[in-house]
């Protein structure tokens, strides 16, 4: 059976790099981003030129050494962080950026309209500048999940209007719950002016405790790309697990209906080589990854279960390049 494609995006390098304390240099990057690579992800978005110099060459190293996969750059939308990011990644083999901005408060009384449409015109603005340099532009709205929903339908409808063809809604606080969320993206398909020409893309952090399952209720109602970081690392609560997005879609094929482009069996080796650079050590009742992920105490007697074929494991330790437990 063909399943539809999820294209996923991987951020430890950006926003997993912001995790306190990380201290990632550039050849750790670079290790990395080859693993990641490895492990089949689409696009690795790999710094934010605009913020740090030390992340655009850190960048640049990434192009002329890793290919085979899409290397993203995070900016603001203003001129100056698009041609940094340009300059970032002129030698990538497939190059894209990722271009932010704030809704704010659309205002009260009068000068509503006014500040709604002053919104869609810079949406406008910073896509069809970066379409100055790429071809391939991702287009998110900061604090998508809170923005007033009128405003973000014309802020997406502007930007795709310019020529983006991903537009992220980030959760970046992590305040959705599932139901929510899932609820927010069937909206925006449904009242979003040429929607079915884009990507539609989610990035969900982690402070509730959400950031997969608001995920995965996304990819259910529609989103097609998702912003997750091996181990669930990234800055306070973390984001969207690698790991555990990409085995839920695969053990639960039969209700996403949808397939990921990863090696599963370059899962772990991913997982401790974030763990050893990064500093962050994955706790051991982590789900995929997990140092008892895969042990079980409770004895269970076989004829519990209906099916005799029935096993007490969704996942077996080989399909994540564990050889032994």
């Amino acid at each position: 059976m063909v399943f539809e494609k999820l294209t996923l995006f991987d951020t430890t390098l950006r926003d997993g790099g912001h995790c306190r304390e990380s201290g990632m240099t550039c050849a750790d990057k670079l290790e990395i981003a080859r693993q990641l690579a490895r492990l089949g992800v689409d696009v690795i978005e790999a710094g934010f030129p605009g913020a740090s110099e030390e992340d655009s060459v850190a960048l640049r190293e990434i192009c002329q050494n890793v290919n085979g996969v899409t290397i993203a750059a995070l900016s603001r939308n203003t001129e100056q962080d698009i041609e940094q990011a340009a300059k970032a990644l002129e030698k990538a083999e497939s190059a894209r950026i990722h271009i932010y901005m704030a809704a704010g408060n659309a205002g009260n009384g009068d000068s509503v309209e006014k500040r709604r449409a002053e919104i869609q015109k810079q949406a406008q603005k910073a896509v069809r500048t970066g379409k100055k340099y790429f071809e391939d532009i991702e287009f998110s709205p900061l604090d998508a999940s809170r923005t007033d929903e009128a405003v973000l339908v014309e802020m997406l409808e502007a930007a795709i209007e310019a020529g983006a063809g991903t537009v992220n809604i980030s959760d970046t606080l992590g305040y959705s719950v599932p139901e929510q969320f899932g609820d927010l993206i069937r909206h925006l398909k449904t009242q979003v002016k040429n929607v079915d020409r884009v990507i539609i893309s989610v990035h969900c952090h982690n402070d509730l405790g959400l950031a997969v399952a608001n995920s995965l209720a996304a990819v259910k109602a529609g989103a097609r790309q998702v912003e997750c970081t091996v181990n669930g690392i990234g800055e306070r609560a973390g984001n969207a697990a690698l790991e555990e997005i990409v085995m839920a879609l695969k053990a639960r094929q039969d209700y996403f209906g949808l397939e990921t482009g990863v090696n599963t069996r370059e899962i772990q080796r991913s997982s401790e080589l974030v763990s050893r650079i990064s500093g962050y050590t994955v706790q051991q009742n982590k789900a995929v990854v997990g140092e008892n992920a895969f042990r079980r105490q409770l004895k269970i007697p076989e004829n519990s279960f209906p099916n005799k074929n029935e096993k007490l494991k969704l996942i077996e330790p080989e399909e994540i390049g564990l050889k032994e437990i």
